[in-house]
């Protein structure tokens, strides 16, 4: 079968973790005899050096005429880069909120999983990590304080900043349907998280989900108000399973749990629609600490690869094939610098590799 993918390289270290990505695919592509035809789209801060601004309406025609976009990171030093001295609409984050908004991506996925041979990079007591933990954070994207209406102005004197905060009744159910959906294939527990205590948007998102749970009878749910789910994640992550929640907790609370296991160059991520359509990134930031000097870890993004075979072209085999090879690669001991033993003895049990090597392992083991 062909398919047809978007690919937004991005910046920083984006063009080499996705060219590895793309090295995974096409071994898959060839031992399933599948053809992934790719296009190059411009996003981001690279955009902004071709074009002058981080998305551009072309760039959003092309990604509407794929079945799905593979994303590697966008951005650059806050402090540092000229594309920060832009006002924020111009700045390459944006063009990012631009395309979510464009392509209706409003269901966030990020899965947050420990891997075995990764415990001794978490940070968490080996009492409570136990066997692992494995989660799926349900992030409404498109609403919320990052798309609500805003303004600086002078108030009596003094300058005032006012964000507004606001979700309708069809926002909420449609992501708390995909959050249930997701935990029937799961372990079928939701945990939604709120600031019901406070938050007029949080007690009718509270309302609504109490609605949709009703016809997901198999489903077990709770109510976690968001300042007690932070401490909970580091607490007992284990208890976790889907997390459901609005657009800024999502945020907060995914970039948490990603710590949590380790390394953020781990986890991957979709966003999706209401169709099959999807855009898949790594969690990861664009380090342009790091950039062109080979030693970024592209595991989050092969995985973000896996998230797409399976969530826009339902080739579950295919993404089975991704995650195993990943799995092959951690028990032989391949590691990125990032995942390396802090303690000397056992970095000497472990072949550390850069950026390609790691690609170059996985699609191997495909």
């Amino acid at each position: 079968m062909e398919f047809q993918v978007g690919v937004i390289k991005g910046d920083g270290i984006g063009p080499e973790i996705v060219t590895e990505a793309q090295k995974v695919l096409d071994a898959i592509g060839k031992k399933y005899s599948h053809k992934f035809v790719y296009e190059d789209i411009l996003m981001g801060g690279c955009s902004i050096d071709a074009t002058g601004v981080p998305l551009t309406d072309h760039a959003i025609e092309q990604a509407l005429s794929k079945q799905a976009v593979l994303m590697g990171s966008i951005g650059g030093n806050t402090a540092t880069s000229p594309w920060y001295k832009l006002e924020p609409s111009l700045r390459p984050e944006a063009g990012l909120l631009k395309l979510r908004k464009a392509l209706n991506l409003f269901a966030n996925l990020r899965p947050a999983y420990l891997y075995e041979e990764l415990k001794e990079a978490c940070p968490l007591r080996d009492d409570i990590i136990g066997d692992g933990f494995d989660m799926m954070i349900m992030r409404e994207l498109t609403g919320g304080l990052y798309f609500g209406e805003r303004k600086t102005e002078e108030v009596d004197g003094v300058m005032t900043a006012v964000d507004t905060l606001s979700y309708n009744e069809n926002e909420i159910r449609r992501i708390a349907k995909r959050g249930f959906d997701i935990a029937m294939k799961r372990r079928k527990k939701v945990t939604s998280v709120d600031k019901a205590n406070v938050l007029d948007s949080s007690r009718l998102w509270r309302k609504i989900v109490e609605e949709v749970a009703k016809d997901y009878p198999e489903v077990t749910y709770e109510h976690m108000l968001v300042d007690n789910c932070a401490m909970q994640l580091v607490k007992d992550p284990k208890q976790f399973d889907v997390i459901l929640t609005e657009n800024m907790f999502g945020d907060i609370l995914s970039d948490e749990a990603s710590m949590v296991t380790g390394s953020i160059g781990m986890l991957s991520s979709a966003s999706l629609n209401d169709t099959k359509f999807g855009l898949y990134e790594p969690s990861g930031g664009s380090a342009p600490d790091i950039a062109g000097k080979g030693i970024a870890n592209p595991i989050a993004t092969i995985l973000s690869a896996a998230m797409m075979l399976r969530y826009s072209f339902d080739l579950d085999k295919e993404a089975d094939a991704i995650e195993n090879a990943v799995k092959s690669v951690l028990k032989e001991n391949y590691r990125t610098i990032d995942i390396m033993p802090q303690e000397e003895d056992k970095r000497a049990l472990v072949t550390q590799v850069g950026t390609k090597e790691m690609g170059d392992l996985i699609a191997a083991r495909v």
